[in-house]
């Protein structure tokens, strides 16, 4: 025991020596030394928007989120404009679904109303919209079919275009095409600037993973595949030299930003996207399955929800992405303002 006590004290008195936990002595001193931050500025909130009024209809599977009609969005929008969140991501439920989607680029469907009552109800809101056409096809899918059942690739890029263009000419400040199409970025800009909206950003969903963990967000967007599935264009989660190839050539088409979908087990992802393109802004999508897991094990006690979704939340930040899109967003600007 003496010689080990001397050895220690020797090895404490060495020059060289390091100690790092006289930085984690205190929450202050944690504080102070922290090298990622997690601040409300970095959350965007997605909302379902659905036709009707004084709709507010919970997801069952996923606690605390609610599709909303346009009506019910005021209080919503103030609401998150009072706990500091800058950011909503739109999605829409149309009234009829038909084989084109012809819904998502009417000038009354639901997104349109809400952009249009969002930026009247709280202005400095950022609107951002999802481009694609799965929650508007009575079959599901993220584009026109040919008879076969195969997603049209060029075809939908004519038809996407229409979308963003409606969307901007009712509010939008970005438009985030999600479909995985061959292409979208670029069809989608130059439909933008024909129009006269060169103003509005692209924030393309360049890597997006075909992965078991959409289910919840298939029930609040009511926009699950009728048949088949979506891995001829969503991306194999295998692959990763493959999502840096998609986002090349999304920044080469145009986009003003990107982002990875899922976040938590692709965080090598993002910390990679991150790396090759240092420039633009990154988000990253904590998706619905990843949501609902957490609320589930907190429900029963496994978890401490607000520890957990901070580290989290937290993590995805450290591995890259200057945003997150997250359902736990009013949760989480709560826990970092400090209100229960």
């Amino acid at each position: 025991m003496t010689e080990l006590t001397g050895l220690s004290s020797t090895l404490g008195e060495h020059a060289g020596l390091k100690r790092p936990r006289r930085w984690r002595r205190t929450p202050a001193l944690r504080e102070l030394v922290r090298e990622t931050t997690l601040d409300v500025a970095d959350l965007v909130y997605p909302l379902f928007v659905v036709p009707g009024t004084a709709v507010r209809r919970p997801v069952p599977s996923m606690p605390g989120v609610e599709q909303l009609s346009v009506d019910a969005l005021r209080a919503e929008a103030e609401e998150l404009a009072a706990l500091g969140i800058r950011a909503v991501l739109l999605f829409g439920v149309p009234e009829s679904k038909d084989a084109v989607g012809s819904e998502s680029y009417a000038p009354n469907a639901p997104v349109q109303r809400a952009l249009e009552a969002l930026r009247a109800a709280v202005p400095e809101l950022v609107l951002v919209t999802d481009v694609c056409l799965c929650e508007y096809t009575d079959h599901g899918h993220c584009g026109l079919l040919d008879p076969d059942g195969q997603v049209l690739n060029d075809e939908t890029l004519e038809v996407l275009g229409r979308v963003a263009v409606s969307h901007a000419e009712a509010g939008a400040d970005v438009v985030a095409p999600s479909g995985m199409l061959d292409g979208m970025v670029g069809a989608i800009r130059a439909a933008l600037d024909a129009e006269g909206h060169e103003q509005v950003a692209i924030l393309s969903y360049a890597v997006k993973y075909a992965s078991a963990l959409y289910g919840p967000f298939r029930d609040a967007a009511e926009g699950a595949p009728a048949f088949g599935d979506r891995r001829s264009h969503q991306m194999d989660p295998a692959n990763v030299r493959e999502a840096l190839r998609e986002a090349a050539l999304d920044v080469e088409q145009g986009a003003d930003a990107l982002l990875v979908k899922p976040a938590l087990g692709y965080l090598d992802v993002v910390q990679q996207v991150r790396e090759r393109f240092p420039e633009l802004p990154l988000a990253a999508y904590n998706v619905s399955g990843e949501y609902a897991m957490v609320k589930a094990a907190a429900a029963r006690g496994w978890l401490d929800e607000r520890a957990a979704v901070l580290e989290l939340l937290t993590g995805v930040r450290r591995a890259g992405a200057d945003l997150v899109v997250t359902y736990h967003a009013k949760d989480a600007a709560r826990w970092l303002g400090g209100s229960a």
